[in-house]
């Protein structure tokens, strides 16, 4: 059974159709890239997947339960996590506490433990700290762990917003854009460390990427947009020779 499952998805804003029977689907262990020209609805779809949005069709199916109608923090709960095209980090906070928090939902010590400071919420501190910082150490980010977040040069906060969606621990990761603004080194040590998370974490990613030599190097399956509809789907090199997709996006022979 696919992870991540959508079926004949639409959304119209007012009389326009932005998405229009969008159907895909995605497997643990596989990394899926969501491409297409600006405006061809890869965000939107994202912003359906968790709930910023309310689909006016289809089915949204994740471990084969219909999330439609579920809030943004139960369809966390339930296993999606999700990074921006634009950083949202706690940028004045610390690299660890940035991870801590999303670990927020996993704690279970009492309030009046949390107020006294119980040795039940010492326990929880203590391991939530460590499974922080054995996260941080996957993405090199451990020596840095007391950083103030916004400290930390542009591809090492790209990288610790991963983080952050990871200690959520999801079953899907979405990732909006996520090379977008790096540099060719930065780029490359990001593809290494997605796949990485894909082998060592066992989960689904699919991401949303512009930068072609990224996507086309990372990614086993491709979805094609444009205009709202799925114009092509198959491996990188079936899409990369389909002539709709060369005509709305990529261009050239």
């Amino acid at each position: 059974m696919s992870v991540l499952e959508t079926k004949n998805l639409g959304i119209s804003f007012g009389g326009l159709q932005a998405l229009q029977d969008v159907h895909f689907s995605i497997d643990k262990g596989e990394i899926i890239g969501l491409i297409g020209p600006n405006g061809a609805g890869k965000t939107t779809v994202f912003n359906l997947l968790t709930d910023v949005y309310l689909p006016s069709e289809g089915v949204i199916e994740l471990d084969g339960d219909n999330i439609v109608g579920k809030k943004t923090y139960q369809i966390t709960q339930n296993g999606i996590a999700r990074t921006f095209q634009n950083i949202r980090l706690f940028k004045d906070i610390s690299v660890i506490d940035n991870v801590k928090i999303a670990m927020n939902n996993q704690m279970d010590y009492s309030v009046l433990a949390g107020i006294l400071r119980l040795p039940s919420f010492r326990r929880e501190e203590k391991e939530v700290s460590r499974k922080a910082h054995e996260l941080l150490k996957v993405f090199r980010l451990d020596e840095h762990a007391h950083d103030l977040a916004k400290n930390l040069p542009y591809g090492q906060q790209r990288k610790l917003e991963i983080a952050r969606a990871l200690a959520t621990n999801p079953k899907v990761l979405l990732l909006d854009e996520p090379a977008a603004g790096m540099n060719p080194t930065e780029t490359m040590e990001l593809m290494e460390t997605i796949m990485l998370i894909r082998d060592r974490f066992k989960i689904a990613i699919l991401l949303i990427e512009h930068d072609m030599s990224f996507v086309m190097g990372i990614c086993q399956h491709l979805v094609v947009l444009d205009y709202g509809r799925i114009i092509a789907e198959g491996t990188p090199e079936e899409v990369r020779s389909n002539p709709k997709v060369i005509a709305a996006y990529l261009g050239g022979e």
